[in-house]
């Protein structure tokens, strides 16, 4: 068995839109995720999370069932608009009071609350007034910052400012396939500035509102494989790498945006204004990263006759999401975020599989697929911190099987089994292994 730490942080991650419900429930405003399910055509089966897991009903049960587990840490988001259904100035008491009731209630099980203010839910309000690509945007994240961080932050005292940005600005402003749905690449840019913008602003909010807290960020990273040694699949590479990992990674130490994305993109980048750099490149505590698989590059500005043969092949093992298994990946990223940037930690803030579990006759529910990535990459975080990588936590994705964004309810992530109908919660194999893990090395 894989040995850990002591005081490495064992949890496991879920996201408000994905699992409350209670869409319009007690105040809550409408996110652009509500806006954008609603519209038809855009999420699998017309799926939407109007009732989700029903876990703004249900929370009190699923405590129990993470104490059971043997969690340590529980990364959740709050949902912006249950905060401040319009936005900004107008705080909806009851949303303050159903995070505090989930806190209190983690912490009464020993169980750590690590906080995401902002995980895709943005107030359709401010999207209609142009949203992440406008920079009113970012007064609204610190003042909704603030605002949560006042009433969690004397028990809080772990946050992270967003999750994956790069996803909110550019699968949401360019690619058009999550929420608000736009395909523009001007807004796409803009909105990533912005998000960062609002993490550079709020970490001192935070810091001032949450004594001894620690606060980071949250990146998607992706390691890029040039399909073959040529110089075309070399500059892909490096291209996507700009577009997907750096182009987040370098503002946030203060290196400014990759000068080849920028001249790639061909953009004036006019809505950055003085001062917004040393903004953005505030020291954070820790960094978090979500890793789901590699992307192997092959260009695309010339044809496969004249690129040279491919050396680098996709594995057999493919998720429901269409994504390779590569385990490697995660070890190479670690040693990366390490000896190129050196953040002073760093947490996997989620790390899953999606594949097509079924409920035995006698209601179990095997899903050795996943039990095997998760102990895999469990296995390259060991690897890399024996290299002294600092990385001090692991978050699986997710807890609970939910609404997977544009794919609805087709996608199970969780190690937790969710029978939508019924809202029964069934611990997959891979949870119970998981559980055994924590138990093994948290000395319990």
């Amino acid at each position: 068995m894989t040995q850990f730490p002591k005081d490495f942080v064992w949890g496991a991650a879920t996201a408000s839109y994905q699992i409350e419900g209670a869409w319009n429930e007690d105040g809550k405003g409408e996110s652009i995720w509500d806006r954008f399910s609603h519209t038809p055509g855009k999420v699998q089966d017309g799926d939407t999370g109007d009732v989700a897991c029903d876990h703004y009903h249900r929370w009190r049960d699923d405590v129990k069932l993470m104490k059971e587990l043997g969690l340590k840490a529980y990364r959740f988001s709050v949902a912006w608009p249950r905060i401040l259904p319009e936005g900004r100035e107008k705080v909806n008491q009851p949303g303050v009071d159903f995070y505090n009731r989930l806190v209190d209630a983690l912490l009464e099980e020993r169980i750590e609350p690590w906080v995401t203010l902002y995980h895709w839910d943005l107030p359709q309000d401010l999207q209609d007034e142009g949203g992440w690509a406008s920079r009113m945007v970012v007064d609204a994240f610190v003042e909704y910052a603030d605002v949560v961080s006042r009433a969690l932050g004397d028990r809080v005292k772990n946050w992270i400012t967003l999750n994956e940005p790069w996803v909110s600005a550019f699968v949401g402003y360019q690619h058009g396939h999550h929420a608000p749905g736009h395909t523009n690449l001007v807004e796409a840019m803009a909105a990533s500035h912005h998000l960062l913008l609002s993490h550079g602003q709020s970490v001192p909010v935070i810091r001032a509102n949450s004594l001894m807290s620690r606060v980071g960020i949250t990146l998607n990273l992706t390691p890029q494989e040039p399909a073959s040694p040529s110089v075309a699949d070399r500059k892909a590479a490096t291209w996507v790498d700009g577009y997907i990992n750096r182009f987040f990674l370098d503002p946030l130490v203060g290196r400014g945006y990759p000068q080849d994305i920028v001249n790639g993109f061909g953009k004036a980048m006019d809505f950055i204004q003085p001062g917004d750099m040393d903004t953005i490149a505030v020291p954070v505590d820790f960094l978090g990263i979500n890793y789901y698989t590699r992307n192997i590059a092959r260009a695309d500005n010339i044809t496969e006759e004249e690129n040279e043969p491919r050396t680098v092949i996709r594995g057999d093992e493919i998720t429901e999401m269409d994504w390779e298994v590569y385990p490697k990946g995660l070890y190479n990223i670690l040693g990366r975020l390490h000896f190129e940037y050196n953040f002073p930690a760093i947490y996997i803030s989620e790390n899953g599989a999606a594949f097509p579990d079924k409920v035995r006759p006698d209601g179990q529910v095997d899903d050795p697929a996943r039990l095997s990535y998760i102990k895999r990459h469990l296995e390259m975080v060991s690897k890399a911190i024996d290299a002294e990588v600092p990385v001090k936590g692991y978050f699986v994705w997710s807890l609970f099987d939910n609404f997977e964004w544009a794919f609805g309810y087709s996608k199970r992530f969780g190690i937790v089994y969710v029978d939508y109908q019924t809202q029964q919660r069934i611990p997959k194999s891979s949870a119970k292994w998981y559980s055994q893990m924590i138990r093994e090395n948290a000395g319990l």
